[in-house]
């Protein structure tokens, strides 16, 4: 066997086996980030759900203002009717 050959099947060799380290520990970290990104998505529906009742509580704010409006001018057009019949 010529050095020339020698030198290249020990180079393809250490080549390859880097190669193959390097693709086990992506596929690890490929894992990881899976796993990583499953966390991320629970945290997101969370942040969801707290929105969202959020949003409801203000909607009932909302609706219990409007209400609230609505009944001071039902009285205001009650006191405007007694002062006019008392005039």
């Amino acid at each position: 066997m010529d050095t020339t050959q020698l030198l290249l099947t020990v180079v393809l060799t250490i080549t390859t086996i880097l190669l193959i380290v390097v693709g086990i520990q992506l596929i690890f970290v490929l894992k990881d980030l899976r796993i990583t990104l499953k966390k991320v998505n629970k945290i997101i529906g969370g942040f969801e759900k707290v929105s969202e009742s959020v949003e409801h509580g203000f909607g009932e704010i909302s609706g219990f203002a409007n209400s609230i409006k609505t009944i001071v001018k039902i009285v205001d057009l009650f006191q405007s009717k007694k002062h006019e019949k008392q005039e």
